[in-house]
């Protein structure tokens, strides 16, 4: 494929990036799509204490698994507990230690992050959904941004594709569109408006690679994007999830106190540490029994073009053919 400014950042041949998803993120997932050509990423917690991998064995595994092609991490960078940002710090440490060179960072000022890896001759993209996070994000020193748009599974934004590209554009460096990517006519038009590339999690949750249960999969698979609904009963904020019997029964909107908590100064931090912890255990039962009652699944609209569990060479391999490479942006 004619390369890209993220292909070129992240030493890869397809401008692909597989989204860090806790729980879904585990190793074999990761190292298959970076063997692909496209760019795998991790997330620690769900390496650690979802698929119970020692940290710096878990990343020499997803290299090994990779082919020694690059894999990138994903650094959740939101104030919080002093020894949170203490172990997020040695995890990022460790991953340069060992050789990874691209980082996406989310839900907070990425500057120690760039900081510690420009040092390190590496690269970060930050995640966004608005131009005010982009522009915290540039100000940081970040090398590029991912969109995310209100197409996107979990904690999507909203403003649609074409509109997040016009309002991240400005900014002058590569855009990522992360949202609404299920197939490779998807694929294609994202990079024909100008993006740099795509980052995808729905798509690759349907995989053999994924560890997800297989109702999960199934689920995604029969799924249409009718089917996908936000609420705000998970952390507070709107999260896209599949809209299954667990869903319903919890309903779409966070009740008054949780309303009220979220919006104090102090409140606010205590709230969403509670989601987090509840939403940290959840998900990891979640990836273990696949039930539609008492679990709950993310999922993005991409869901409307995805029909079978593939492959994850197959998968790349299909989008690359679908993207021709005279609506392929350069954007550098």
């Amino acid at each position: 494929m004619q390369q890209t400014a993220l292909t070129r950042d992240a030493g890869i041949d397809v401008p692909i990036i597989c989204g860090a998803m806790y729980p879904c993120s585990n190793p074999e997932l990761v190292g298959a799509v970076s063997a692909a050509g496209a760019l795998g990423v991790y997330q620690p917690i769900s390496l650690t204490f979802v698929h119970g991998h020692d940290y710096r064995e878990g990343v020499r595994l997803m290299l090994r698994l990779s082919g020694g092609r690059p894999i990138g991490m994903n650094a959740l960078i939101e104030q919080s507990a002093k020894s949170y940002h203490e172990r997020m710090v040695r995890w990022v440490d460790i991953a340069l230690e060992e050789g990874v060179r691209f980082f996406v960072t989310s839900l907070g000022n990425p500057r120690w992050v760039c900081d510690r890896v420009h040092a390190a001759g590496g690269i970060v993209y930050h995640d966004v959904t608005e131009s005010k996070w982009a522009e915290k994000g540039a100000d940081a020193g970040c090398d590029g941004l991912i969109g995310v748009n209100a197409r996107a599974g979990g904690h999507a934004g909203a403003i649609s594709i074409e509109a997040l590209y016009d309002t991240l554009a400005p900014f002058g460096l590569p855009v990522v569109c992360a949202g609404g990517v299920g197939d490779g006519e998807d694929f294609a038009r994202a990079l024909s408006l100008g993006y740099a590339g795509v980052q995808m999690g729905t798509r690759f949750i349907a995989t053999p690679e994924c560890s997800a249960h297989a109702r999960y999969k199934e689920a995604i698979v029969s799924a249409t994007e009718g089917d996908i609904v936000l609420t705000e009963r998970l952390t507070g904020v709107p999260v896209a999830v599949i809209n299954t019997p667990y869903i319903q029964r919890i309903g779409l909107k966070a009740g008054p106190l949780a309303r009220l908590m979220l919006r104090g100064r102090r409140t606010k931090k205590w709230m969403r540490t509670l989601y987090a912890l509840r939403s940290i255990l959840s998900l990891k039962r979640a990836n273990s029994r696949g039930d539609a009652e008492r679990d709950y699944w993310q999922a993005g609209r991409s869901v409307a073009s995805i029909h079978s569990v593939e492959p994850v060479a197959d998968i790349i391999a299909r989008f690359v053919r679908a993207a021709n490479p005279a609506l392929i942006a350069d954007a550098s």
